[in-house]
């Protein structure tokens, strides 16, 4: 079953032959870095080597919140909140945002004290919450059967329409003059003296002085290409969509066993609320030092399986030439099979708490992978080894919501302003400098 249909993109057919700055990477966090970068006057193109949109910025849950994030993320996850609130009538088209609010329900007194302690990390910004008993909560959803202690509600959190997002978002970087490639991989960053000086795409070379890579899960085989270690491995998280249902809630909520968000088309998506398939690949075994304190930590979550995917990536170069194919060119999309056990089974488990489901009808399924990091927080930052080179990746699922925001800020970085928040816990020598890499666990 194919993934996700996304609104169409046809990319500028010119390459340019020189610009400011380069993105690699045409998911939401470079839309959005290109888009504010354009609004500055900073001449940028953006290369990607497929479609817009079409690997986990448009394969995700469609959550804009700032509900349970990792307390670093707080920050930019709140100037997020303000971006998207006018994100639409800013770029001139439909997101499919809306603030409907997002629930996590709560098991037991122990999930509930862990939801409410965790709340004191808004209080800083002025962001509605609060928690809900079980009954209130059954109150604010009529017609629901679930059974919990009760739950953290935050109605300022919000959905949008990850089909739609990214390409719109970069139709009006394009609007503001920026290029946007599509089926247009980058082979690699030219260098003079050290520093980045141009990049050489499938296409011919551009020069520039700034390269910002935003690849998402492909982040890790790029910059090894050029010596860069970053700490990445990629989790496949499974998705269906039902056709449209009347007197489903309105709220995003998250349980144990499922996952839902209503979509603009009346239907809603819906995955597990905790379960994720982990394929052991190459990659597992060079970063399972860096990874085992999560692994530690998050295990129950994790479905871990060894089958094709493994001989994928060892036959993947590390070391392709310049003047041939790269590794880009010959799988531009990221389409994984979806894994109907786990779909399913949330399914099944959404039925049980809201009977109105029964009703539903599955409309499709579909898998994309999530670039993780071993602490679950993002790469935002210039990498000190070559000049002019700049990572955005490693969003652990969470960069849908925060895409805008981390857009600015990357956009910050690169142009020397000061910055939207402190990019401290965003910074890739944090692998390298003796850091302390922590998981911080439920988050």
């Amino acid at each position: 079953m194919p993934g996700p249909y996304v609104d169409p993109f046809h990319g500028d057919a010119d390459l340019p032959g020189k610009v400011d700055v380069v993105i690699i990477g045409g998911g939401i966090i470079g839309a959005s870095t290109a888009l504010e970068l354009a609004e500055r006057g900073v001449s940028v193109a953006l290369c990607e080597k497929g479609g817009i949109g079409h690997e986990q910025s448009s394969r995700n849950w469609g959550w804009v919140r700032i509900s349970r994030r990792d307390p670093r993320e707080v920050a930019l996850m709140a100037e997020a909140l303000r971006i998207w609130s006018g994100l639409d009538e800013r770029i001139g088209r439909p997101t499919g945002y809306t603030r409907a609010g997002i629930i996590f329900t709560c098991t037991d007194d122990k999930s509930y004290e862990e939801h409410e302690r965790w709340g004191q990390n808004l209080e800083p910004y002025q962001i509605e919450h609060r928690m809900l008993s079980g009954n209130e909560l059954n109150d604010l959803l009529p017609g629901s059967r679930m059974k919990v202690k009760g739950a953290l509600y935050t109605p300022t959190d919000g959905r949008a329409e990850p089909q739609k997002a990214a390409p719109a978002i970069a139709e009006a970087a394009r609007d503001k003059g920026a290029y946007v490639l599509t089926e247009c991989a980058v082979r690699g960053i030219e260098l003079a003296a050290g520093a980045v000086c141009g990049v050489v795409t499938e296409r011919g070379s551009i020069a520039c002085s700034q390269v910002v890579l935003a690849g998402g899960a492909w982040s890790n085989l790029f910059s090894g290409r050029f010596g860069i270690d970053l700490p990445q491995l990629k989790v496949m998280n499974t998705v269906l969509r039902t056709k449209p249902l009347e007197g489903g809630p309105d709220q995003a909520i998250w349980a144990e066993d499922f996952a839902i968000r209503k979509r603009r088309d009346g239907g809603y998506t819906v995955a597990s609320g905790h379960e994720n398939i982990v394929d052991i690949v190459p990659a597992s075994f060079r970063y399972a030092r860096d990874f085992l304190p999560s692994l530690r930590s998050e295990w129950r979550s994790l479905s871990f399986r060894l089958g094709g995917r493994f001989l994928d990536e060892a036959r993947l170069s590390r070391n392709w030439e310049m003047d041939e194919a790269s590794p880009f060119e010959y799988n531009r999309v990221l389409d994984p099979k979806p894994s109907s056990r786990i779909s399913d089974g949330a399914f099944k488990a959404l039925r049980k708490s809201f009977p109105v489901f029964e009703k539903a009808e599955i409309a499709q399924k579909w898998a994309g992978y999530i670039d993780v990091t071993p602490d679950a927080v993002p790469v935002i930052s210039p990498v000190d080894a070559i000049p002019g080179f700049h990572i955005a990746t490693g969003f652990s699922g969470h960069g849908f919501g925060i895409g805008p925001a981390a857009g600015r800020l990357m956009a910050d970085i690169v142009t020397g302003r000061p910055p939207l928040v402190d990019p401290h816990h965003f910074r890739f020598s944090r692998f390298s400098d003796g850091s302390k890499i922590e998981l911080i666990s439920g988050f």
